[in-house]
């Protein structure tokens, strides 16, 4: 397909995206950021991080607030956090690890976008997250195992998305080309879900 023929791909996605926002799920190390921050240019949409919001508000880093306050503080404000940024507009947002858990937030992100899950098997997520030492859940004796425990928790929850969209070890401009081409047949399929009330 050329430049031309993708360019109306994505007017045609955002068209019938309407108000509604793209809620990347997944875990830390799937690729969130970096995949929602291409989707969002190719879509002429602004990109949100959500814990990179929480940590301007807090004039923290997540892994002080973890420190400083526990998880459970943090995740109260990263649910006031996401429902506020939804309330923006059509977006790119890019959740923490740990979102999508929480009943209200998945209830919210119904309401007001399309949430799609990055999923990625344990080598990848392991690969990637062992790059950075910034995650507080994987402050443990051991980080494989701890992971293990978080993807059998989370991913039963993670199959309520949406659309799933496989992050493996490819180039990212493929893993947003999967995610384009799931989304696009989402919408012909699918093209008054999670439309705002």
């Amino acid at each position: 397909m050329n430049n031309q023929d993708m360019h109306s791909v994505y007017a045609n996605i955002r068209s019938k995206l309407g108000q509604r926002s793209l809620v990347l799920i997944g875990m830390m190390g799937a690729g969130k950021t970096t995949i929602g921050r291409r989707i969002a240019k190719k879509l002429n949409l602004p990109f949100r991080d959500a814990d990179q919001e929480i940590e301007d508000a807090a004039n923290l880093t997540v892994p002080e607030m973890f420190e400083l306050h526990g998880e459970a503080y943090f995740r109260e404000g990263e649910k006031k956090v996401i429902a506020r940024l939804l309330n923006n507009g059509p977006q790119v947002l890019a959740t923490g690890g740990g979102a999508w858990m929480n009943e209200e937030t998945r209830k919210v992100i119904a309401a007001r976008g399309i949430s799609i899950w990055l999923q990625a098997e344990i080598a990848i997520l392991m690969e990637r997250v062992q790059r950075r030492s910034h995650r507080p859940l994987l402050k443990t004796d051991n980080p494989e195992k701890t992971m293990r425990a978080l993807i059998d928790q989370r991913y039963p929850v993670y199959k309520l998305a949406d659309l799933t969209v496989p992050s493996r070890d490819a180039p990212h401009d493929a893993i947003v080309q999967d995610l384009v081409d799931i989304l696009e047949m989402h919408l012909e399929r699918c093209p008054e879900q999670g439309t705002i009330k």
